[in-house]
């Protein structure tokens, strides 16, 4: 009789040890993360970890509203950010997104960093008193950006990329301008390339600024009031000392003033386009140091123009009673020279000269903490000369004084000697002016009733 062969079940086939190792390191790599996380405190803990690092480094109390993160991608988000400050700073969101080649080396690298939505008050500014550079951590106080013991911040290129959108700059006296931008740094916080634009205003105005291959200068472009300011600025150390040293040269072209100022929501005096030549200077340990003390100084020159609300003739002919109106002016050309200190931005106009088909005038001026004053001397076609006109106080309410004395002088001074009696007579007059007051010497006042 025929035997049936047993039969064997087929062999399972064989799992390739490639697969087999992938498997082990999926495991082995789920309990680290699993671990990890584990020993991860809570996103509301996270937040207020935050606010107490951005304190230590940044001097001032900050409150972080909420932050969460995710591995995959790498990503942390701080929410409602918040110094407490008189005026405080406010970053609605600021996303952070880790360089993962550096955090297997146990360095933290942000490859790219979001503002979206932000106010930035210049007075809140002024307060910080960021940690210096190199300072020596103290190991009882939260270490910034939530930093694992074991993690160090990369010193050399902490930051690649800044992309900042609907942020509001806030001037010292309460100017709103919106500014949009994003920045590419090469290692030491230096700006490879940077954008700056005033969104929803025409005509365009931005700037930027390119780095020359490694060196420590850059190309500027703005594009301001209808016409450019091209030029370059460098950095290096100050001569025999630890601070860095700004300089530059730049050359305005074009820019209509009027435009120019309604870019930063200020109201200009004067309306025309201006061209010249400016340099600038600043000084510091660091870039808000560089900013706060921060000089320019423009040769400018103007051609045809006009004074915006000032008529000029109408000042000297009412002795400063009413200037209501406006001047039209052939040519003006002169110096300004601006100044950031700790109180604000002070500005001084000097080697004044504004000429037209009526008149001639020359002088100086500074504004400073939003208050001007300035002095000059007009000459009118029709025959006043040298005829002082003095302009003063807060600039919301300027105050005019033209002596009357000058005035009177002149006239009298025309009708005794035509021609060269004017100038004398005006001379006369303001030197009076002067000596006794901008109305002429003041009749003693009667004593005391007893």
């Amino acid at each position: 009789m025929a035997t049936t062969a047993a039969v064997s079940p087929p062999s399972p086939p064989r799992v390739p040890r490639w697969l087999m190792g992938l498997a082990w390191v999926l495991g082995v790599l789920t309990l680290l993360v699993a671990g990890t996380v584990s020993r991860i405190p809570s996103e509301r803990e996270l937040a207020l970890h935050a606010g107490m690092a951005l304190q230590a480094q940044l001097g001032v109390a900050v409150q972080v509203g909420a932050l969460r993160w995710q591995l995959f991608p790498a990503r942390v988000v701080l929410e409602n950010i918040v110094t407490d400050q008189p005026q405080p700073i406010e970053l609605k969101q600021l996303t952070l997104y880790p360089d993962i080649a550096s955090l297997w080396r146990r360095r933290l690298r942000i490859e790219h960093a979001q503002v979206q939505g932000a106010v930035l008050p210049q007075r809140a500014l002024s307060a910080w008193r960021p940690a210096p550079s190199g300072a020596t951590q103290d190991s009882s106080q939260p270490r910034p950006l939530l930093l694992p013991l074991s993690m160090q911040l990369d010193d050399t290129q902490p930051l690649g990329r800044l992309q900042f959108k609907d942020v509001t700059w806030v001037s010292r006296y309460g100017t709103r301008v919106p500014v949009d931008g994003e920045v590419d740094f090469d290692a030491h916080w230096r700006p490879r390339t940077a954008s700056l634009r005033r969104p929803g205003f025409e005509p365009v105005t931005d700037l930027t600024l390119t780095r020359q291959g490694q060196q420590e200068r850059w190309d500027m472009h703005i594009n301001l009031g209808g016409g450019t300011v091209q030029g370059q600025v460098q950095l290096a150390p100050a001569a025999g000392q630890e601070a860095l040293r700004l300089t530059g040269a730049l050359k305005p072209k074009n820019i209509e003033v009027a435009s120019a100022l309604g870019a930063f929501n200020h109201r200009s005096p004067i309306a025309g386009k201006v061209s010249g030549d400016t340099t600038l200077f600043a000084q510091g340990d660091s870039l808000p140091e560089l900013v706060r003390s921060l000089h320019t100084r423009t040769s400018f020159a103007m051609g045809r123009a006009a004074l915006l609300r000032f008529d000029v003739n109408q000042a000297i002919r009412s002795v400063g009673q009413n200037h209501a109106g406006s001047t039209a002016l052939d040519a003006v050309t002169g110096q300004l020279d601006t100044q950031n200190t700790s109180q604000g931005m002070v500005i001084e106009l000097s080697h004044l000269h504004a000429r037209s088909g009526m008149l001639n005038a020359s002088g100086q001026a500074r504004i400073d903490e939003r208050r001007i004053n300035a002095e000059f001397s007009v000459d009118l076609v029709d025959g006043l000369v040298g005829v002082p006109l003095k302009l003063s106080g807060p600039l919301e309410q300027v105050h005019v004084s033209v002596p009357a004395s000058a005035v009177a002088g002149a006239a009298v001074g025309t009708a005794v000697l035509p021609g060269v009696g004017t100038a004398i007579g005006a001379k006369l007059g303001a030197a009076l002016g002067r000596l006794f007051g901008a109305e002429g010497p003041k009749k003693p006042a009667p004593p005391p009733g007893r």
